[in-house]
C-alpha cells in the first residue's frame, strides 16, 4: 500500500507539476541537468498515461544514464502548443505533429513503435443502425481533437472523399470520445485501434468499428533540436533495449507495443504525402 502510494504522488507531481515548466532551450543547461522533459500526447487521461508510461521512461533512464520527467497536457490542442513553445525536450507525437513540427521547430524522430501502422477508426454504439459510413450522413460526430492524425484527420478525409455530410465536435481525447459515443451523446466518433483495444470491457463491448483507415507510420517519439546527438544515441540504445530486457513484456503490454524502432525522418513521407494543411494548437 505504501508502494502503490508513493507511485500515486510521483504519477501526480510528474502529470501537473513538470508540465507547468519550461525548460532552457539550449544545448549546454540539458548536458549539465541530465534529465529531459518527456512529453506524452494526451489521448488518454494523464492519470492513465502516468500509469502506462511511467515505468518504461524509468526504464530508459536506467540504460541511458539521463532521466526522463513524464509530462503531458490538459487536451491535444495545449500539448501541440506546448511543443511548438519548447516545453518538451523530447516527446511522442501524433504523424501529423511530426510532420509540421519537424520543418517548424526542428524535432528529429528517434523511434517509433515497432511492426506497427497506425489506422484511423470510426466506432459507434454495438446496438445502433450506424454500420457503415453512410448512416453517418447528417450526423454530428466526436473526434479527439482537429489534428488528432488517425482518429480525425483520418477518418473526416475518408467521409469527404465519399461526400458524406457531417458535423463535427472535438472532446478532448480519445477516451471522451468512446465514453461519448457509450453516453448517448453521438452516434459515432474517431478513435485509433490501440486506445479502443485499452478500453475496460464496459465500455468495449458496448460499442463497435463500423470503419477503419489503412495503415501509416505510426507515432513518433522525437527530440528537440536542442538535444545533442550524444544524448540521442544513449536514449536510442535505452529505447532498443525495452523489448530485449527481461522487463520488456511487462513495460510494452500496458502501452500495447512490442518495441521500438530506429526512425528516420523519411519514414512519414506517407503522412506528407496526404499533404494535409492544418493548423495546430485548435480547439
Amino acid at each position: 500500500m505504501k508502494a502503490f502510494s508513493q507511485f500515486v504522488v510521483v504519477a501526480y507531481i510528474a502529470c501537473f507539476i513538470v508540465s507547468t515548466n519550461v525548460y532552457a532551450a539550449d544545448t549546454k543547461q540539458v548536458e549539465q541537468n541530465k534529465h529531459l522533459v518527456f512529453g506524452v500526447v494526451p489521448q488518454q487521461s494523464p492519470s492513465k498515461l502516468a500509469r502506462k508510461w511511467l515505468p518504461l521512461l524509468k526504464f530508459v533512464s536506467e540504460q541511458a544514464g539521463i532521466e526522463l520527467q513524464f509530462s503531458t497536457a490538459p487536451d491535444i490542442p495545449t500539448f501541440e502548443k506546448r511543443l511548438a513553445q519548447g516545453h518538451y525536450d523530447i516527446a511522442y507525437m501524433n504523424p501529423y505533429h511530426y510532420v509540421v513540427l519537424s520543418k517548424q521547430v526542428g524535432f528529429k524522430a528517434l523511434v517509433h513503435e515497432q511492426d506497427k501502422k497506425i489506422q484511423g477508426i470510426i466506432v459507434a454504439i454495438k446496438n445502433s443502425s450506424i454500420d457503415k459510413l453512410e448512416d453517418l450522413s447528417a450526423q454530428t460526430i466526436a473526434f479527439p481533437a482537429p489534428a488528432s492524425f488517425a482518429a480525425t484527420l483520418i477518418p473526416k478525409a475518408n467521409l469527404a472523399q465519399q461526400h458524406i455530410s457531417f458535423k463535427s465536435e472535438y472532446v478532448n481525447s480519445h477516451d471522451e470520445v468512446y465514453r461519448n459515443i457509450v453516453a448517448g451523446r453521438f452516434v459515432a466518433g474517431g478513435g485509433i485501434m490501440r486506445t479502443f483495444n485499452a478500453l475496460p470491457d464496459y465500455f468495449s463491448k458496448q460499442l463497435k468499428v463500423i470503419w477503419t483507415s489503412q495503415g501509416y507510420t505510426p507515432h513518433a517519439i522525437a527530440t528537440h533540436p536542442r538535444v545533442n546527438n550524444d544524448i540521442r544515441e544513449k536514449l536510442l540504445a535505452g529505447f532498443l533495449a525495452v523489448a530485449k530486457s527481461e522487463k520488456g513484456s511487462e513495460l510494452l503490454t500496458p502501452l500495447l507495443m512490442k518495441g521500438f524502432t530506429a526512425a528516420e525522418d523519411e519514414d512519414w513521407d506517407d503522412v506528407r504525402s496526404l499533404n494535409i494543411q492544418l493548423m495546430l494548437g485548435q480547439h
